[in-house]
């Protein structure tokens, strides 16, 4: 037992050996929440306080619910059930309703847009694909809240919704898609809870048989329970308290969607005897990070913040940076993503955060042209995409024959049917298929490495799917701020956070306000040495500089207004180049590519044919030992120029387009090496 405790600070100790609740844990960002819970239920069941099958461990996502499993395992306590709220749900409505419902249980629906082009039908709407998405999340919100389609016009009204529309059209549409649902005998996510806790209110041995099954509880992200999970979660304590909740009052950000704070803050008078524990001590950001965090918190209006203390050593100072327009500013964070990439941090370990997805496309199209791998956060789950559907099925076919052959081989052969090729295509859905598929040959060198064969690799992706913990993708990550909750990079960019933007324009309330207060701290506590924090002034090059930084940032500098203006690096002063000539036909060149090549793509030009593909196999095997992608080391415009050119000298190198100092200094004496052999 005293193994489980080794390790733990005092407050993580104090969290592990409370064994009986009801128990407050406030954990704020970094300090480890995760690991005291689970410490917790490993020392209540090895110290035989508790049957390991009689913990219901609740969380919100698959992935940290199959995090918590396997934590649990290694702590020696395998039989605890540890699921989402909807997941626990479902298995128990499944179960039992054949017995008190009769017949066979109803059919889950996995999203409720194809329900909700019926209903539009009906009234003949005929909105569009983000119009119905937003017309799903205010049905998920009224759900979840217990409004029905007879009172969403006044509820709406009375919380300060913004509908997607005319609030008496939303309630006809919700009345529609309840019509539709409940004829087809189908249920959505939001209607398993609600029936789960009806059928345990209404037939008691049901309500007897799980409360005799489950004992003791945990609910981790408390502050993110909306109503419904709440009512759901009374119904199973049945009264007891055995219960201990964790969560950060510092990190509610998902009141729009149904999430009431009020449960974690207000738990010590819901629970007068509860033990309330905090958890400050921040493992994850540096002290300089971690300063700005509390001060952006602090700022606030709320009674119930944390104050994080920081445990790491001290890291650079956060930067603040203004530009003229938006375009100007994603060309300035994929420079510095740059030179953190030269000076050694991994592309993975890099994220671009933003307020609202559509922010992304401008950095989508300037980290390309940096060319820089970057991964789309918060889209298609990885498990669920197409491709990696696809390339799954195939394995699991050949892994009933297998061969004995290398795993890594037969990885590979198997992926490249379905579209793996040696370079990545340049960007768009074919660069995120390529990403998805390189992900999974990487999987495959790695276990292949441990001397695993195709049969323990599929069923390791089993695993993977069932738990959505997906292969880390080599690349920048591109997310919204909400989509970032619950993960960490070594660097975060900070980026659009201008008054109207961050916080956002519809936030009108001063309780909305606050949340998009704490949703930019959600962001800085995201990192764990480098932060940067950027705005642009307007929108367009050339546009009026009207925007002012976000108000959260008054007065972090040590003034009383916004940061100061840092110019960056877009604004210097660059001599303007002379055209460039084709060498061959003496036409002005214009396309990139044609410029890097010095000359027309239809002129003719003699190479080396060898020599290129020494300068390709050379290209994999840096890329591999640098783990980028082997375009971020040469494009194959750029090998084929020097193919043509066959350099003798620096300069002569240097003066290709696409090759600058630092690639001259990382990579040019093996490719000088290269062009001077016979």
């Amino acid at each position: 037992m005293d193994d489980v405790l080794t390790g733990l600070d005092p407050e993580q100790r104090a969290v592990a050996e409370a064994v009986r609740g009801p128990v407050c844990v406030l954990a704020g960002a970094g300090t480890g929440k995760t690991r005291a819970i689970t410490h917790r239920i490993a020392y209540a069941v090895r110290s035989g306080v508790v049957d390991a099958r009689s913990v219901l461990a609740v969380t919100f996502t698959t992935r940290a619910a199959g995090e918590l499993r396997q934590r649990l395992r290694a702590l020696g306590a395998p039989g605890v059930q540890a699921r989402t709220f909807h997941a626990a749900a479902l298995r128990q409505l499944t179960f039992f309703w054949p017995r008190v419902i009769g017949g066979a249980a109803p059919s889950v629906i996995e999203s409720k847009l194809p329900i909700l082009v019926e209903a539009c039908r009906q009234i003949r709407k005929n909105p569009d694909r983000s119009e119905l998405r937003d017309i799903a999340a205010e049905v998920e919100w009224a759900k979840v809240t217990q409004i029905g389609p007879e009172d969403y016009v006044a509820a709406a009204a009375k919380y300060h919704r913004t509908p997607p529309g005319p609030a008496e059209e939303v309630a006809r549409l919700y009345e529609a898609y309840e019509q539709i649902r409940r004829e087809r005998h189908l249920v959505d996510f939001e209607t398993i809870l609600e029936l789960t806790a009806a059928v345990m209110t209404e037939h008691q041995e049901v309500a007897a048989q799980i409360r005799q099954q489950y004992r003791y509880f945990v609910v981790d992200e408390f502050q993110d329970v909306n109503p419904l999970q709440k009512l759901l979660l009374d119904t199973w304590l049945g009264g007891r308290d055995d219960l201990c909740v964790v969560g950060d009052p510092n990190q509610t950000i998902y009141s729009f969607t149904g999430a009431s704070p009020r449960y974690l803050t207000g738990f010590a008078v819901e629970h007068p005897q509860a033990a309330v524990i905090k958890l400050v001590r921040d493992y994850r950001s540096t002290p300089q990070v971690v300063d700005l965090a509390n001060l952006v918190i602090a700022k606030g209006k709320s009674p119930h913040r944390l104050e994080l203390v920081a445990q790491r050593p001290e890291g650079p100072r956060p930067a603040f940076s203004d530009y003229d327009d938006e375009p100007a500013e994603a060309a300035g964070v994929a420079r510095a993503i740059r030179k953190l990439i030269d000076k050694g941090v991994p592309s993975r370990e890099i994220a671009v955060l933003f307020r609202v997805n559509s922010q992304s496309a401008s950095y989508e199209e300037a980290l390309a042209k940096a060319e820089i791998p970057y991964v789309l956060r918060g889209a298609e789950r990885f498990f669920e995409r197409p491709e990696v559907r696809q390339a799954v099925v195939l394995m699991r076919g050949a892994a009933r024959s297998a061969t004995g052959a290398p795993l890594a081989s037969e990885v590979h052969n198997i992926l490249s049917g379905v579209g793996l090729t040696p370079t990545p295509p340049g960007g768009g859905k074919a660069r995120e298929k390529w990403e998805s598929l390189k992900a999974l040959a990487d999987l495959a060198e790695d276990m292949a490495s441990e001397g695993a064969e195709l049969p323990a690799y599929v069923a390791e992706l089993e695993r993977r799917a069932s738990e959505q913990h997906a292969p880390p993708i080599e690349g920048v990550t591109l997310a919204s701020l909400h989509a970032a909750k619950g993960l960490e990079w070594d660097a975060v960019f900070l980026v659009g956070l201008t008054d109207g933007m961050l916080p956002i324009v519809y936030a009108e309330t001063p309780e909305q306000i606050e949340e998009e207060r704490r949703l930019l701290y959600v962001g800085i506590t995201r990192a764990r040495e480098h932060l940067s924090l950027s705005w642009a002034l307007a929108r367009a090059p050339g546009g009026r500089k009207s925007r002012r930084p976000s108000r959260f940032l008054d007065g972090l500098t040590g003034r009383t207004s916004a940061p100061p203006r840092i110019a960056p690096a877009a604004r210097e002063r660059r001599p303007v180049a002379a055209p460039m000539s084709c060498r061959v036909c003496a036409k002005t060149l214009v396309a990139a590519a044609e410029q890097k090549l010095g000359r027309c793509v239809t002129c003719p030009a003699e190479y080396d044919e060898a020599l290129l593909e020494r300068l390709k196999a050379w290209r994999t095997v840096a890329a591999k030992e640098a783990k980028v992608p082997p375009y971020v080391v040469f494009t194959d415009v750029t090998l084929q120029a020097i193919a043509e050119r066959a350099p003798g000298t620096e300069q002569e190198l240097l003066s290709i387009a696409g090759i600058g100092r630092v690639k001259m200094e990382r990579y040019g004496e093996a490719v000088l090496s290269l062009c001077r052999a016979p």
